[in-house]
């Protein structure tokens, strides 16, 4: 029995050795990556370089150099995933796109169409490998979304703290802790990289590289102006996010005005799929004169070559810049 009761703390003593273990390596590791992330901030870039926080300089450029500059797909893949917030790399992303192409083109035999497999196989495998961007670009957008509606609170909390008597320094370091992320961690990031001696100038150009938001731009350069000539920052802050909030307001107006036109043409575009896919589940043989006939192929690529250009028109018209 005793023997049994040593065993017994053995192990128990064994496991919570390796659960004390298990949580220092966490926590240090977490630290780790937080000071890793700190420094990137302040390293990613040069301090020669000028970054024009307004008006980006264009320079004169070829047809050759425009379009292998307009191609670097890797530099904007990249960007997207640091925009979006998670935590992908270009090699998971890469994995990622791999096996949803394996998993299409394996799903695409199991479609009843008079097509070749491999070209069935091809297109499918393509659009199933596209998902996973497409899951990165959705979350992206919705991230800055969210950037968007938590930045006029963030500028009356640092103008509220500035009549305080805080410096701007410590303004930026309580609105980074009482802000919820993806906001917070960005004003997080920007006193954090202050705080390791980059100036203020590089500091709120890496902060509007990070937020591409144009209310972040307006919002650095009022910063730096305020410091090259004086002024009441907090007013322009407090200015600043009221505009914020009456463009949100027009935006809901907006909104609420397109809403038809929205639907409308969601259902345009899903409507010729969804009775597509209905006649291959009722009838799968119903349309396979249209694929092995010249004529109905030609008729089914200028049927989906019209619903793209319809699609694309009624895009343009319901989507108001405000």
């Amino acid at each position: 029995m005793s023997a049994l009761v040593a065993f017994c703390f053995l192990v128990i003593l064994a496991l919570l050795l390796f659960s004390i273990s298990f949580g220092l390596k966490f926590y240090e590791g977490q630290r780790r990556k937080k000071l890793v992330s700190m420094l990137r901030t302040v390293t990613q870039n040069g301090e020669s370089e000028h970054v024009n926080l307004l008006v980006e300089e264009t320079k004169k450029r070829d047809v050759v150099e425009g379009l292998f500059s307009s191609l670097n797909i890797t530099d904007r893949i990249t960007m997207q995933l640091s925009e979006s917030g998670l935590d992908w790399t270009l090699n998971r992303l890469a994995i990622t796109s791999c096996i949803t192409f394996m998993i299409g083109a394996v799903a695409s035999l199991r479609i009843p169409l008079e097509s070749p497999p491999a070209l069935r196989a091809l297109a499918v495998g393509l659009c199933a490998a596209y998902l996973p961007l497409l899951y990165v670009s959705k979350k992206r957008s919705a991230r800055i979304a969210e950037l968007e509606t938590q930045l006029p609170d963030a500028l009356d909390f640092l103008a509220r703290s500035m009549r305080a008597g805080h410096a701007f320094s410590i303004s930026l370091e309580m609105v980074g802790e009482e802000l919820h992320d993806p906001l917070g961690q960005e004003f997080r990031a920007l006193f954090n990289e202050q705080n390791l001696g980059a100036s203020l100038e590089r500091s709120f150009a890496t902060f509007a590289r990070r937020v591409p938001i144009a209310d972040v731009r307006f919002f650095s350069s009022a910063v730096l102006l305020q410091r090259q000539t004086g002024g009441n920052l907090s007013e322009i802050l407090n200015r600043l996010s009221h505009i914020i909030r009456e463009r949100f307001r027009l935006k809901g107006q907006v909104k609420s005005a397109s809403a038809h036109g929205r639907l409308t043409a969601t259902i345009l575009t899903l409507l010729p799929i969804a009775t597509l896919g209905g006649l291959l589940i009722t009838s799968p043989g119903y349309l396979d004169p249209m694929m092995t006939n010249p004529t109905g192929r030609k008729i089914v690529a200028l049927g989906v070559m019209a619903q793209i250009i319809g699609n694309f028109f009624i895009r343009k018209i319901i989507k108001i810049k405000v």
